[in-house]
């Protein structure tokens, strides 16, 4: 059975790659409404993004270093370290240029990331788009197989039940002849037919 062509809108295909640059830009733009709200020069604002940035650092080192480590929560931990670092630098200093070069590091590294997941993600899509193909191909295979299997025998039956029909109908037809022997046929060897049920053949 063919299965449906689903398109996807071209938003749908987009937006996962917009992400990290979505991300990080929300980040900058935050810590600048921050930075004109105040915490220019703030030493005390500036001590509580450097303590939340290195206090999830730590907790990323910890998740991903433990017996128990779990990446998901190590990646979640280190990026939300390097949101809170880009925060407070661009909350605290008072041109753009050190924020937007942060900025620019940052959507690298979390495109680098986000690439590493993408590409895992094409390829187990692909192996499993090839193993669908290769079963359908297969039972394709064993229906036409089996098509064929059941045409010829249906064929054959088919022809069987032709001749023996016909056959019947000569030894009727021949019986009705002047001068027919039937104890003459049984005499000869001639094999006896085969019962037909007319009811079924009809």
């Amino acid at each position: 059975m063919n299965e449906p062509i689903v398109a996807r809108h071209w938003l749908a295909v987009a937006a996962p790659k917009a992400g990290p640059a979505v991300a990080t830009s929300t980040v900058l733009i935050l810590g600048r409404i921050w930075n004109a709200n105040g915490a220019e020069h703030s030493v005390g604002n500036a001590a509580l993004m450097t303590v939340l940035a290195a206090a999830a650092a730590a907790a990323g080192i910890a998740s991903s270093t433990g017996w128990a480590g779990d990446r998901v929560i190590a990646g979640t931990a280190f990026a939300t370290s390097g949101a809170l670092a880009l925060a407070g630098v661009a909350g605290y200093a008072d041109g753009l240029s050190l924020p937007l070069l942060l900025w620019a590091l940052a959507t690298a590294v979390a495109y680098g990331i986000a690439d590493r997941h993408w590409r895992t993600d094409r390829r187990e899509t692909v192996g499993y788009e090839r193993h669908t193909a290769l079963q359908r191909e297969q039972h394709a295979h064993v229906e036409r197989v089996e098509a064929l299997r059941a045409g010829a025998q249906i064929e054959v039956a088919r022809e069987g039940a032709v001749y023996a029909t016909a056959l019947a109908q000569a030894l009727t037809a021949r019986a009705t002849l002047p001068g027919f022997d039937p104890a003459a046929l049984t005499r000869t060897g001639l094999p006896e037919l085969p019962a037909i049920d007319i009811t079924k053949e009809s």
